[in-house]
């Protein structure tokens, strides 16, 4: 395990865990950062070196809605509330400190982890895929969806234009 914290960087091994976190519980929406840490001591993928900088991970240099600390600005972790963390998911809001014209890493490459954890990604994909769909699939059940039209009536009689421009007159 020694050569996996060596040879893998420490983004990615939290990465890793967070992942790992949410396939073992897969109803929970996000962890406390307490939970990664513990996660990350039982994978063996923290060493008494990488304790001191674990915390600037869980709390800047990984969190794509904080704004960065340094130059990476890793878009990896999505804070949902103080003290927890899940995945950065495409769509998630992002700090202005972290807009850049490169591609930003939200999650390792392939070849920057041990074939163990490459199925991670795929599984990755998929999660971010499943989160943009609707719960059961039907569109017609999403409530902003079903808004579509309601207001119809209030200008049953008279043009949207005709109707702004009706509010607008002070001799109402």
């Amino acid at each position: 395990m020694a050569s996996v914290v060596s040879d893998v960087r420490l983004a990615d091994r939290i990465w890793i865990a967070v992942a790992l976190l949410h396939q073992e519980f897969p109803t929970r929406e996000d962890f406390s950062k307490d939970e990664v840490r513990k996660k990350l001591d039982a994978l063996g993928f923290s060493t008494p070196e990488d304790r001191k900088s674990v915390n600037p991970h869980l709390n800047q240099h990984m969190i794509v809605n904080n704004p960065p600390s340094t130059t990476t600005k890793y878009r990896m972790l999505f804070e949902t509330r103080s003290g927890n963390i899940r995945l950065y998911r495409p769509g998630d809001y992002v700090d202005p400190g972290r807009q850049s014209h490169r591609s930003p890493k939200y999650l390792p490459g392939r070849h920057q982890i041990p074939e163990k954890y490459l199925p991670l990604i795929d599984w990755y994909e998929d999660w971010c895929r499943e989160s943009r769909r609707p719960v059961n699939g039907n569109y017609e059940d999403d409530p902003l969806i079903r808004l579509i039209g309601s207001g119809r009536h209030i200008w049953a009689d008279e043009h949207a234009d005709e109707y702004v421009e009706n509010l607008r007159r002070e001799d109402i």
